[in-house]
């Protein structure tokens, strides 16, 4: 079965948005090769509307830049959403935020690689909440910021069980957790 994994950047104090104004000076060639490597153990890509629209905003122009960009133009992709009538990304399907659970659990259930969520938000909270989702993979980044969103919401409760750490030299550490079952 396959396993549903969020990989989200984090703040030290928690926040997840605009990662663009702090994680950029910690990104370095460890970073990059995980980042690789994760993305090509995985060969479905779930996105909540938000991502999608600035994925699909930014990603496509990118193609034939490197190994990375042409894997996430070419892998399939779903993008869960109540407002989206079509997506016209490369390989990308809708899912109905109605149909979401149902959709989700018959992808798992397909053979092949991992199921890759990028951030943290209403998409993998309602994943949480239906046992759906199989692992965080939280990179902190040695920066606190003081406001925005916040990876975890007011009222969110789950049980982690730390399944792995790995420390870069710029001092980002990928915290990985998996529900504690």
């Amino acid at each position: 079965m396959r396993k549903v994994i969020t990989s989200t950047y984090v703040t030290l104090d928690g926040f997840i948005d605009n990662p663009h104004l702090w994680s950029f000076d910690y990104w370095n060639d460890e970073a990059a090769q995980y980042a690789n490597a994760q993305l090509f153990a995985s060969d479905i890509l779930l996105m909540g509307r938000v991502t999608y629209e600035g994925f699909a905003a930014a990603w496509p122009g990118r193609a034939g830049a490197d190994d990375f960009a042409d894997r996430i133009n070419a892998m399939d992709k779903y993008v869960v959403t109540a407002t989206l009538d079509k997506a016209d990304w490369h390989n990308t399907t809708i899912i109905p935020a109605g149909d979401l659970v149902a959709d989700v659990r018959r992808l798992k259930e397909q053979p092949g690689g991992d199921i890759l969520i990028y951030g943290c938000g209403q998409l993998t909270d309602a994943l949480r909440e239906n046992g759906l989702l199989d692992e965080y993979r939280l990179w902190v980044h040695p920066v606190v910021v003081g406001e925005g969103q916040r990876c975890f919401r007011d009222g969110t409760k789950a049980r982690l069980t730390l399944a792995n750490t790995q420390t870069f030299a710029s001092g980002v550490t990928i915290l990985t957790y998996q529900p504690a079952r």
